[in-house]
């Protein structure tokens, strides 16, 4: 029987999503642990890596990370992986103004897990991305930076999209999709 796979956060809103998005039929079970990781530079994978690599360290075993980005295009990337600390400081109606002068308003929210089966194996990376606009903040303001990002093709923000319909969409849905892809290939070549 396989280990379960330690998913490192302690945001309750990511593990629910990420419970949800995988559904009853996950191949492995997913346990969640709160650990201090540091904080780093860096590219999107690079970041992913490193904090999967210092996480199966940490859980010694097998370990799930994840690392949420908000790219706006008129800002070449930026914030990007740094989005937690611009969401910090500006709240959801800063990010909007941010754009203020620029005519593009486009982004991409990319979701970045990395996978690590343990100690001495090398991180596998899932990246999700949804495209989309940066609009003046709309609806519900519990989950980040989801008032400000209206997924391409909807005249909605993700926080305004019923959680079920956000889940089918999302640059979580994405990677997760690719994660679960992954171990149900893992499964069939066990099994």
């Amino acid at each position: 029987m396989s280990k379960p796979i330690t998913f490192v956060t302690g945001n309750a809103k990511k593990l629910e999503e990420l419970v949800a998005i995988l559904g009853p039929s996950f191949p492995r079970t997913i346990v969640s642990k709160k650990i201090d990781l540091p904080e780093l530079q860096g590219d999107i994978d690079e970041i992913a890596i490193k904090k999967c690599k210092e996480a199966a360290r940490q859980v010694n075993g097998p370990v799930l990370v994840e690392d949420t980005s908000l790219c706006f295009n008129a800002l070449e990337g930026l914030p990007g992986p740094y989005i937690k600390w611009f969401l910090e400081k500006l709240q959801p109606e800063g990010l909007h103004r941010l754009l203020h002068g620029w005519e593009n308003k486009s982004a991409q929210a990319i979701c970045t897990f990395g996978y690590c089966d343990g100690v001495d194996a090398e991180p596998l990376i899932f990246k999700g991305i949804t495209e989309g606009v940066i609009v003046e903040p709309r609806g519900p303001r519990d989950f980040g930076w989801d008032p400000v990002f209206q997924p391409s093709g909807y005249d909605k923000t993700y926080a305004e999209l019923p959680k079920s319909e956000k889940n089918t969409i999302s640059h979580r849905y994405r990677a997760l999709a690719l994660l679960r892809q992954h171990f149900e290939k893992q499964d069939k070549l066990i099994n």
